[in-house]
């Protein structure tokens, strides 16, 4: 095997695909990045038996081959050489060589008859949308998936497609994220992919309308974005019927501007770490919030003006679910809608959009954190 290309073009390719190795492995040949070359192009594999990735570059190939080279090491030295044209060559004894200007490096590989194969993903159920929107939608929903393990299928988000919409919902059972866009697509199905694999996708995807194609398979989902691939797994089990858990009413529908609530929030965060946890009382006026904490640093409070009445209503919130909704949600106007002290908030667009919905469940208020 024999290969030449820029150095940032086999950095970026390595980057990629170096996400999905293995940090130790009972299986050697998974702690290493599969290096394949075609007519003009190099194609990397990182896999961990979960998650696998694929990603090519173009190269100047002298001669074909496959290798296994360690990922720590081998993206550590390309890494360090300077910025000029890499060679990189192998002999039958998986002895491979570096090169690039003065540097020169030599290090062993192993045989890419050892590295499992990737699972194979049938291209007919494939789903496009652009990669820009996928993005967006990983971005503002991962952050509520689930990390406990008693609930596997939860550790992932659900794609649920209607036929003309595609939507994607987190839960962890404290809040729920769910994000909606219209897509072209005659398929009705649904899938939960786990949330480790889609945040590499949302790493990978671009801010740009080229498209992102989605393969289902019956155990495995693939995520095509140009010259990249990424393979995972499914979460099989029953996900959580995200249509019946959100209030469909509201008591209280309150207006308010998103940044302005973001900002009173971390105000009043600042005296709250993981030590000293405390939550945040919200109290809806008629067209004011006051939000107050109270920790053992001391006692914060700020008011935001909002719109509409919520009659004196008090409830609380963990301050760290309440932000990461805020700053997800699209929209910079948001109703937030309640019903009592005790049941569900519900965050979504003020202009009446379903492309977003944060729900959180409050914190029970104790008489003293006044």
């Amino acid at each position: 095997m024999k290969f030449s290309c820029e150095k940032y073009l086999l950095m970026g390719a390595l980057n990629t695909a170096s996400r999905a190795t293995a940090q130790k492995s009972a299986i050697p040949a998974l702690e290493g990045l599969l290096i394949e070359t075609g007519e003009t192009t190099v194609r990397i594999t990182g896999y961990d038996m979960k998650t696998g990735i694929v990603t090519g570059l173009a190269a100047d190939v002298a001669e074909k081959g496959r290798i296994v080279l360690n990922s720590r090491l081998f993206c550590d030295i390309v890494r360090k050489l300077p910025d000029d044209i890499v060679t990189i060559s192998a002999d039958s004894g998986k002895m491979t060589k570096i090169r690039c200007a003065m540097s020169e490096y030599e290090i062993m590989g192993t045989s890419a008859d050892d590295y499992p194969d990737l699972p194979s993903v049938e291209k007919t159920s494939a789903v496009e949308l652009p990669q820009k929107t996928l993005k967006s939608m990983i971005a503002q929903t991962n952050f509520a998936v689930s990390d406990n393990e008693s609930r596997p299928v939860h550790m992932g988000e659900l794609f649920d497609l209607d036929g003309e919409t595609l939507t994607v919902v987190a839960v962890d059972g404290y809040r729920l994220a769910l994000r909606r866009e219209p897509i072209s697509c005659d398929k009705k199905m649904n899938f939960v992919v786990p949330g480790t694999a889609l945040a590499e996708v949302e790493r990978i995807a671009e801010d740009k309308d080229e498209p992102v194609s989605i393969n289902v398979g019956e155990k495995h989902i693939m995520f095509t974005l140009s010259d990249t691939v990424l393979i995972s797994r499914r979460l099989e089990g029953e996900f959580l019927n995200y249509r019946n858990a959100i209030p469909t009413t509201g008591k209280y529908q309150i207006k308010a501007d998103r940044r302005m609530l973001i900002d009173a929030v971390e105000r009043v965060s600042l005296i709250i770490n993981d030590k000293l946890k405390s939550p945040v009382r919200c109290t809806f006026r008629e067209d004011l919030l006051s939000i107050v904490t109270n920790t053992p640093l001391g006692h914060a409070s700020d008011e935001v003006a909002v719109q509409g009445s919520g009659d004196d209503l008090e409830i609380g919130f963990n301050n760290r679910y309440l932000l990461d909704a805020l700053k997800a949600s699209p929209a910079d106007e948001l109703t937030i809608r309640l019903n009592s002290g005790v049941t569900p908030c519900v965050i979504v667009p003020a202009d009446g959009s379903d492309s977003s919905l944060y729900m959180i469940l409050p914190v029970r208020l104790k008489a003293n954190e006044n």
